[in-house]
């Protein structure tokens, strides 16, 4: 079983370096793959509201020891406000079958809602109950943030955001950084895109001896990004989580940062969002 690394989030949290991403599987899929996931070593696992599996999630957490599982969840706009964010969590956690979330993440701002001032407000008052160990926002962008830390003085735990070489969000990463932010990436190999069969990736799996997804990985990992990759391969899952025991050189993180804007354009979620 690998042992993956642990970052340490700014309220003092522990995190794993690498974790289980289940958008869009549904109950059943997302069951099997987390149980598959957890028997493979992965103590991240990463779900939402509008995924429609945290039912099939929960079943597979029956088979783990609950302290032992980092469980994420995200809610919805009709969520954002004090009392919105209580729901959302009770509702998150009965269909988990979990007490405490380890962490809870507001899935969108929804800018032109403009309420996620009042989801974060919510955020901060669960987490001061203790039911929830960690908190953050999704997809936010440092304009975004910012208003947070202005409003509430508090800023997120994490921030998890559309990233891969095609992405690199280096801006928003910095931001991050200055902030005490991890930066956590959803569709961490570039889905919908080319970037795992790219000849620059290609060519640095072939000197390294690995899968191009497991290169991928590595960029984002000795960057300190916490990547959240999807499968329900039990192969491919294990790859995801073997990328600790090699390191790509300062060359080669650069030559993968050049794919940057090579991909389809991010989500922009000024516009996007639910």
């Amino acid at each position: 079983m690998s042992q993956v690394p642990m970052v340490t989030l700014s309220h003092g949290t522990a995190m794993p370096r690498v974790g289980l991403g289940t958008s869009p599987m549904n109950d059943a899929d997302a069951e099997r793959a987390v149980s598959t996931a957890l028997e493979l070593g992965y103590r991240l696992i990463d779900t939402a509201e509008n995924y429609r599996n945290e039912v099939g999630v929960g079943r597979a957490l029956k088979h783990a020891p609950r302290d032992e599982v980092f469980v994420t969840s995200k809610f919805n706009k009709r969520w954002h406000s004090v009392d919105g964010a209580r729901q959302a969590f009770e509702a998150s956690a009965e269909k988990l079958g979990v007490e405490y979330l380890d962490l809870l993440l507001i899935h969108w701002p929804n800018p032109e809602q403009d309420r996620y001032v009042e989801a974060w407000q919510g955020l901060i008052a669960l987490r001061e109950a203790g039911l929830v160990r960690a908190i953050g926002t999704s997809n936010f962008k440092p304009t975004h943030l910012q208003r947070l830390i202005d409003e509430t003085g508090v800023a997120p735990e994490v921030n998890q955001v559309q990233l891969s070489p095609v992405w690199t969000k280096t801006s928003e990463r910095a931001f991050h950084q200055r902030h005490g932010i991890v930066t956590e990436a959803w569709s961490p190999l570039g889905k919908g895109t080319d970037l795992l069969s790219h000849p620059t990736v290609q060519e640095i799996a072939k000197a390294h001896g690995r899968s191009a997804g497991q290169v991928v990985l590595r960029w984002e990992t000795q960057q300190d990004v916490v990547p959240i990759p999807k499968s329900a391969d039990r192969e491919r899952l294990a790859q995801n989580l073997a990328v600790f025991d090699f390191d790509l050189t300062d060359g080669e993180l650069a030559s993968l940062a050049a794919l940057d804007g090579t991909g389809r354009p991010a989500a922009d979620s000024d516009h996007a969002g639910h």
